[in-house]
């Protein structure tokens, strides 16, 4: 099986676009639909036909271009069943522990209520990748729009149960807003201090900081770390639990 080949390109003003092609069956999907004339340059630039979209979620920035996607290329949509009524052309509703193949590439549904009430992750377990739009950024998570932090943390946790070397391609370029804001919840984090200095780095030159993975996001994200020590003394919420400590750190990141 060859590997998947993958091209990630910006899209509205902090979005971005990927797409992931199967070089074996020639198919090519796009994770969500976020504008038209980005994803129809990106797949034209490559040679590449869309025949899919995975759409993790409802909101506008990520369907906008479902139907015109459609119709220009007659791709089958894939989304949220718990979502369906609000995605535009929805072929297949998909939800949590779905199953279906990619060519020969076995995607897995991971549903992460939180930012969206029906919000989907794939997961593309031989392939090491994880296409996680707005649940989970590098350094971040999505603002809760539909649903209390207990569900975001638990619908983290099913992203860090996954193994630490997979790749994670996010929804925005957050990254170096989301590290500022990370060293005031986690400033004795040694790690999480040259990785934002990467990170300022790299903005600078213009580099975008997608891919992370699992392991770099657990050692570093405050948002999967309300268990530590370091983050509970800091906020002084020592007796307090995971889905507490996880409730403030949002809450501070929304007013940061």
């Amino acid at each position: 099986m060859k590997p998947l080949d993958l091209d990630v390109f910006p899209c509205r003003s902090d979005n971005f676009g990927v797409l992931v092609h199967c070089p074996e069956s020639g198919l090519t999907a796009s994770i969500d639909a976020p504008e038209l004339d980005a994803i129809v340059a990106a797949a034209d630039r490559r040679g590449w036909k869309i025949t899919h979209v995975f759409t993790t979620h409802h909101h506008g920035d990520h369907v906008e271009a479902n139907l015109a996607l459609k119709e220009k290329y007659g791709c089958e949509i894939i989304g949220p069943r718990e979502e369906a009524v609000a995605i535009p052309g929805l072929d297949q509703a998909v939800g949590d522990g779905d199953v279906f193949e990619f060519g020969d590439h076995t995607v897995r549904v991971i549903e992460t209520p939180g930012h969206t009430a029906g919000h989907v992750c794939y997961h593309l377990p031989d392939d090491k990748l994880l296409f996680a739009a707005d649940t989970l950024f590098a350094l971040g998570c999505g603002r809760l729009f539909e649903r209390p932090a207990t569900d975001m943390w638990h619908s983290l946790q099913k992203l860090a149960a996954l193994p630490d070397e997979t790749a994670v391609y996010f929804g925005h370029e957050y990254t170096l807003s989301n590290a500022r804001f990370a060293l005031t919840i986690d400033p004795e984090n040694e790690r999480l201090k040259a990785r934002a200095a990467e990170i300022e780095a790299k903005r600078q030159r213009g580099e975008f900081t997608i891919p992370t993975t699992i392991g770099l996001e657990k050692e570093t994200n405050p948002f999967l770390r309300a268990a530590d020590p370091s983050i509970r003394r800091n906020l002084l919420m020592e007796g307090s639990t995971n889905e507490e400590v996880f409730a403030e750190i949002r809450k501070r990141k929304d007013h940061f």
